[in-house]
C-alpha cells in the first residue's frame, strides 16, 4: 500500500512516464519490451499504483532514451 502523503508524487510520476512515452510514440508494450520489465508494471506504474524503483526507472529512461532525471520533471 502506498502511503498517502506519496500518493499525489506517485500519480505525477505516472502522469510523466505516459506523456513521454506518448511523445516517444511507443505503446506500453513496446516500452515494457524495450525496458525488460513486465507490461503489467508499466500501466501500474503510470496509473500511480506501485511506486516504482531507482532500477526500474532507469530502465524505463534507457528505453525511452532519455536521462532519468526527465521522468521526474513534474
Amino acid at each position: 500500500m502506498i502511503n498517502i502523503r506519496d500518493k499525489t508524487y506517485i500519480l505525477k510520476f505516472g502522469n510523466n512516464l505516459k506523456r513521454l512515452r506518448n511523445l516517444k510514440d511507443l505503446s506500453q508494450e513496446k516500452l515494457a519490451y524495450d525496458a525488460d520489465i513486465p507490461i503489467n508494471q508499466i500501466g501500474r506504474i503510470e496509473r500511480g499504483e506501485i511506486n516504482t524503483t531507482i532500477s526500474t526507472l532507469n530502465s524505463i529512461a534507457k528505453a525511452l532514451k532519455i536521462h532519468p532525471k526527465e521522468l521526474l520533471n513534474f
